[in-house]
Formats: structure tokens, C-alpha cells, sequence
């Protein structure tokens, strides 16, 4: 299991239940850029992932 895992699993016990819009996650991924500025490039990575459609990946 990678560390990530647990956050993921966090994620999923915390909110799991929930709907969350794309403009409320961008919103959460700038507030955490402005709080931790080192981890720029690894939230570029993921929101650039997510933005991709699925057929992309393939």
C-alpha cells in the first residue's frame, strides 16, 4: 500500500457519501497550492489527469 492509499481511504470514509462539483475540487487543489506551494507540481499532475477523458488513458 502506498502512503497516498490512506489519504485516498480518508477521502473515501470522510466524504464518501458525498457529491462534490469539479469548481469545488479546483477550489480545494488552489487552497492547498496556496498552503503547501512545494506540492505545485504534484497537484498540476493530478488535476491535469483528471481532466483528461478516460478514452486518453488508453
Amino acid at each position: 500500500m502506498y502512503a497516498t492509499d490512506r489519504g485516498i481511504e480518508e477521502l473515501l470514509e470522510r466524504r464518501g457519501e458525498e457529491t462534490v462539483s469539479v469548481e469545488w475540487l479546483a477550489e480545494r487543489l488552489r487552497t492547498f497550492v496556496d498552503l503547501n506551494p512545494a506540492f505545485e507540481n504534484a497537484v498540476e499532475r493530478v488535476a491535469s489527469f483528471l481532466a483528461r477523458d478516460d478514452a486518453d488513458d488508453e
